[in-house]
């Protein structure tokens, strides 16, 4: 039965229940005494908000993880971190190697959908290495915060908190366990703990598939276009944002102004990589311009890139956006990168990513302005946008939010997990094929 279930879904509707499934089963083992430090337990609303933002790696939290949860429950949204930051089909393909069971096209299907990616050829093969990237990244990273925490905290509880930052961040979930909801600003100017988890926010940003292909370029001699095009634009948009940040924080009493030179360098980076999607902060963002505010609310709304564990609406569409703009300026057809003509398809999709994720931000903005009355509009845009866009950073609205605005938050950072075109074909009705073309039509535009 079960099986016959699985084969009438497609995979958007797969995904879409396979997420909702884990969601609900950490909300039922956050709710439990053992969970928290607290033995009266959290409350459902919390728990489950608290799962959401954990299987959707966003970060944002009502309650702070370091102060409220056990290790059992620390481990619990780790769990979850991990799990939503590959994809519950890797983990179900890993299942299948170790249980020998061959993998059908079915699933081939699904696992191209949650990895965005084009084809299902070598689908598995990514996968595999997609499990070795991970390890690779993740242990190291955690051995390195580990002994550098080593230096103010017993050699366990280094370890411990060593392994769940470099996971936590490598998925780009910015959970953190230090504490009173300061994140990492004890560390703002320390540069072991800047250039590796600025480290591990990139690489699980620019995408399995990228990461793949760097991998396998000492061999192939060869970067696709996709890659080219996520490397080029993730490198403008975080050295370009972090001297936007330089500039505008250098004078801020509150920021960068009492900082040594090195320390306003890694400040202005490390705020430029983190809207990424990944959602850790060194500098209080509540301190933070209101330009500078503005910028990041951009950077995050672009996000990461295809194939990763971010969110937004990804760098390819935004570079699609812009080759569309620049191409009608110049009074061009085609839009090219490097050479290569881009489909019409994939303008028509980048366009359609873009408007539904607007229009979802939003919608969101202006009911939570009606659940949230008094609280400033930024503080409650900048949520909204962050909460999209699974970036986690908050001006701290999230832990004064009513049950409203808890409820909406929690359906919007489930939205930007899965997709909006993923969540938008999982609940339309069976796609059909047009067997006719109507006539064509003019109107002015501009």
């Amino acid at each position: 039965m079960r099986r016959k279930i699985f084969l009438s879904l497609d995979p958007p509707k797969v995904l879409v229940y396979g997420f909702g499934a884990i969601i609900l089963l950490g909300t039922v083992l956050l709710s439990l005494p053992v969970s928290t430090v607290d033995a009266k337990g959290l409350s459902f609303l919390d728990a489950l908000f608290t799962a959401t933002s954990a299987t959707c790696v966003t970060g944002l939290v009502v309650v702070d993880t370091g102060d409220t949860f056990t290790r059992f429950g620390e481990m619990v949204i780790l769990s979850m971190i991990q799990v939503g930051g590959l994809g519950f089909m890797s983990f179900a393909t890993l299942l299948a190697f170790i249980l020998g069971k061959r993998i059908s096209f079915k699933e081939r299907l699904i696992i191209q959908e949650s990895l965005n990616n084009s084809t299902v050829e070598g689908i598995v093969r990514l996968v595999k290495r997609i499990f070795l990237f991970t390890a690779v990244v993740e242990i190291t990273g955690g051995i390195i915060l580990s002994l550098r925490f080593s230096q103010e905290m017993a050699a366990g509880k280094a370890i411990y908190f060593g392994f769940f930052h470099a996971v936590s961040n490598f998925n780009n979930a910015g959970f953190d366990l230090m504490g009173s909801f300061k994140g990492l600003t004890e560390y703002a100017e320390d540069p072991i703990v800047n250039i590796t988890m600025m480290s591990l926010i990139s690489l699980g940003g620019i995408g399995f598939i990228v990461m793949n292909e760097l991998f396998d370029y000492r061999n192939t001699r060869r970067i696709s276009l996709h890659s080219k095009i996520v490397l080029t634009i993730s490198a403008f948009l975080v050295f370009g944002g972090a001297l936007l940040i330089f500039i505008l924080e250098f004078n801020n009493p509150n920021t960068l102004k009492p900082m040594t030179m090195t320390g306003k360098i890694f400040g202005a980076l490390y705020q430029a990589v983190t809207p990424r999607t990944a959602g850790s902060n060194t500098l209080n963002i509540r301190d933070l311009q209101q330009s500078t505010l503005f910028l990041i609310i951009f950077l995050m709304f672009i996000g990461a890139s295809p194939g990763s564990t971010g969110g937004g609406i990804k760098t390819t569409t935004f570079a699609v956006l812009i080759g569309t703009v620049k191409s009608q300026i110049r009074g061009r057809e085609d839009v090219t990168f490097f050479g290569r003509r881009m489909d019409p398809g994939i303008i028509s999709k980048s366009l359609t990513v873009t408007l539904i994720s607007l229009f979802l931000v939003v919608l969101i903005t202006m009911v939570l302005t009606i659940t949230e009355q008094g609280k400033d509009f930024l503080m409650i845009f900048f949520e909204a946008v962050s909460a999209f866009s699974t970036v986690g950073l908050s001006m701290g609205l999230t832990p004064e939010l009513s049950s409203y605005g808890k409820i909406l938050i929690t359906i919007t950072m489930f939205a930007g997990r899965v997709g909006p075109l993923t969540l938008a074909f999982a609940v339309a009705k069976k796609r059909k094929e047009d067997h006719y073309r109507y006539p064509a039509g003019k109107v002015m535009i501009g």
